[in-house]
This record gives structure tokens, sequence and C-alpha cells, in this order.
């Protein structure tokens, strides 16, 4: 399948920096009330999502697997649904496909207390297809809005759109609970979250209209700088992958296989994907912190959602402080990410109610760079017409860090809490040395 162009020429009928009136801040604040509304649906319901499956008669071990193999879902199967949005081009489609799942199958989980026997596995079925319409949008997203966002610095556009995102993390969980409340049943809450999901599909459609080739917006600096020399093949910069950038005929990774899987990304980014791979996995999870806060009696249960919504909060500011500082700083500003990681568990798993508030401030921190700063990098290492697939690539990475960093701080917790700060700072130490080889002697990012 021949490979379909998303820059493509400007014309002097439509500007680089304002497509039918929209300028790049507007599309980029738009994706951020799209992540806003969307994650009220799916946040609010991952609140519930364990006492509804209990409610329909879910062990604690079809719970664990639901809710596992959900995550699993929504990470690992990007390495397909990127490269899907790249080779077809569809990324608006695909956009739409994934918030629309998330906006029908979240409301009609309220259905599921009314079928009976049949409600435990429609619940389920509803809960993984949820997960998976969070897989196929998110590469294909992610593509349109570094392609706005490169016309604003791509360091802020992505902190913008986090800080956005978290809020709307932070807001369905307190919409839920304030319904769970009046009414003391699930499904009204449930049912309410149709109303976010229906105006995050219906913002999705005015951004496509409005502006239906965010390409526009990134074409602006490249067209301003034809003068200039060209950039290194793979090197920041690039729109448009160089010829010398595409693997060579015969070579293993020019096959459809090798490009569907992502083989023929710069081998910068590569580097960059395994550097932060370690870095997920030595990050404690707040599974982790929470399980460990409420079993030393540190924090009450009813104060660990207290203790989440203020990581969460401190995720917001760190995505948005690391954002302006890559836009100053270039990537350098990413070495930050294996420190914090190191610091979270020295301090979230200790005996002090202070420092497992701070160590879960800087958890709350460290997401928040994973989540904006890192994909921004993602967006500057790899052409725009790979980049879809790079982010599938890159999340795969992640979902199985992630999988492997669990199993570890799983053994390791019930045996020696210092053997597991020690590990996972050792992990924390790799995570160092490989984000400093895949940028080392890099050409930094100009500023916008």
């Amino acid at each position: 399948m021949s490979q379909v162009s998303t820059s493509p020429a400007i014309t002097p009928a439509r500007s680089p920096a304002r497509a039918a009136g929209w300028s790049a801040w507007r599309v980029v604040v738009g994706f951020g009330m799209v992540s806003l509304t969307a994650d009220m649906v799916y946040e609010g319901a991952r609140s519930i999502t364990g006492p509804l499956l209990g409610a329909l008669g879910a062990s604690a071990l079809v719970v664990g697997l639901v809710s596992g193999a959900g995550e699993a879902m929504s990470l690992l199967l990007r390495l397909a649904s990127g490269p899907l949005a790249d080779r077809t081009g569809r990324y608006w489609s695909l956009t739409l496909v994934g918030y629309a799942l998330t906006a029908v199958c979240v409301p009609l989980l309220a259905v599921t207390p009314f079928l009976g026997g049949a409600g435990l596995a429609v619940a389920a079925g509803l809960i993984l297809a949820e997960r998976a319409g969070k897989a196929v949008r998110s590469p294909a997203k992610s593509a349109l809005l570094a392609q706005a966002a490169g016309a604003v610095g791509r360091g802020r556009g992505f902190a913008v759109h986090k800080a956005l995102d978290q809020l709307g993390a932070f807001a369905g969980p307190l919409l839920v609970a304030a319904v769970l409340a009046a009414t003391g049943v699930l499904w009204p809450a449930l049912a309410l979250l149709a109303v976010p999901g229906a105006l995050a599909v219906g913002l999705l459609l005015r951004i496509r209209r409005r502006v239906p080739d965010p390409a526009v917006f990134e074409s602006a600096p490249a067209a301003s700088a034809r003068s200039a020399p060209s950039p290194p093949t793979g090197e920041v910069g690039s729109n448009a992958p160089a010829a010398s950038a595409r693997p060579a005929a015969g070579s293993p990774s020019s096959g459809a296989l090798g490009r569907w899987v992502g083989a023929d990304l710069p081998r910068r980014f590569l580097l960059f994907a395994a550097a932060a791979g370690a870095a997920t996995a030595g990050l404690v999870t707040f599974g982790i912190i929470s399980f460990h806060a409420s079993r030393t009696g540190l924090v009450t249960a009813a104060g660990i959602p207290l203790l989440y919504a203020a990581a969460m909060a401190a995720a917001a500011v760190a995505a948005l402080v690391s954002g302006q500082l890559y836009d100053r700083w270039h990537a350098r500003v990413l070495f930050a990410l294996p420190l914090l990681g190191a610091a979270v568990p020295a301090l979230a798993l200790s005996g002090s109610l202070v420092a497992v508030v701070a160590g879960a401030l800087l958890w709350g921190a460290a997401v928040g760079v994973q989540d904006s700063t890192v994909k921004a990098l993602v967006a500057d290492l790899v052409p725009a017409p790979r980049r879809a697939t790079a982010y599938g690539v890159f999340a795969a990475v992640q979902g199985g860090a992630a999988l492997a960093g669990g199993g570890l701080v799983g053994v390791l917790y019930t045996r020696s809490l210092a053997v597991l700060v020690i590990a996972l700072g050792a992990t924390q130490l790799v995570a160092l040395g490989l984000l400093a080889v895949s940028l080392a002697g890099r050409r930094p990012t100009a500023t916008r």
C-alpha cells in the first residue's frame, strides 16, 4: 500500500498560521477540551469499575483480570493502530472511532445491573471495548495534535493539552461521587457520563470540520526556511521523511512487516523509546503507593482519593512547566524524568506520612512529564508520515515495561523494601544512560 502524504503544499488561499479562522493554539486547546470531556467519561467510570463488577458478581480475581487486560489492550493494540493510521492516512477516522467507543461503551454500563446473569459478561466486554477505543484513537490523535503544536512549540502544545486532560481526569470522578452520594446507586452516575461523551465527539467533529488538515500549521516553519540547509536525516525539524530515512530496497526493514512494526523508524527514536521504557519500568505505580499507604495506616481509605487528586494536580503543573522548559532548553529537560522516578519509591514507600505524600506528588509529576513532554520529543524525532506508527511502538514499549516493572515490584515489595528501592533506582540509572545516548549529538529544536 502506498504511503499517504500528510503535508500538502501550502496555497495562498490558506494561511499556514490560521485555517478557516482557527489558529494553531485554538486547535491545540480544542484537542485539549476533547480530552478533558473524554477523560471525565472513562476516568469517572474507572473510579467505580471495581464496585460495579463486584456488584455484578465478580470476584477479586475477575476484577483484576478485566482491569489488567483492559490496560494492556489500551497500550499494546497501539502497535497495530499507529501503523494503520500512517498507512491509510485515516487519522481523523480512527480518532473519531476511538472516542465514539468511549462515549458509547461507558454509559451502556448503566444497563448491566438490569441484565441479570449476563450483566457481568456484558460489563466486562464494554470495559474492554472502551480500552480498545483508547488504543485505536491515541496514536492518530497524537499525530494530529503534533502537527498543530508544531506551530506553537511542541513542548507547550502538549503541556497545555495534558493539563486540560488532567482536569477532566479530576472532574470525572468528582461528578460520579456526587451523583453516587445523591442516589446511592451506581447506574445513574454511569448514565450521566453520556453527556460529556457526546460533548467530546461533538467537539472533535467541529475541529475536523474547521481544520481538516492540521499539517498546514506544521508546514509554516518549513515554508519559511526553504533557503536554509536541509537538516540531516532523522534530525529534528524534518516534516517529511528524507529519502535516506526510508529503508533501502532489499534491506530487512524494507518489507511490509518491518514497516508495520516500525523497524524503519529513526534509530534515535528507538533508543529514546528504550530509555522511556526503562523509566516506566522503574516508576512505582499509584496502586502500590496507595496499597502501602493504606496497609501501613498512614492514609485512611477516604484519604486515598484525595492523595490521587493531589497527584493529578501535580501532573498538570509538571506538564505545563516541563513543556515550557522543553521549548527553551530542548530535550535536556527530560533528564529530570529518571531522577523523579528514582526518588518516588524512596519517599512513597517509607514510614512517614509527609514522605508518602511527597512521593505521591513526585509520582504525579513524573506521569505528567511522561504523558506530555515525552510525546513532544517523539514528534520531533520522527518524520510526520510515520508519527502515528512511532506513537504506537512507543506505547507498546511502555506497556511491556510497565508489566515488567509491576512484576518486579510485586516480587520485591513483600521481601525487602530496601532492595526494591535499590532495584528501581538502578532501572532509572539505565534509563538515564539510554537517554544520554539517544540525545548525544542531537541538534536542538528551533524554538517557535
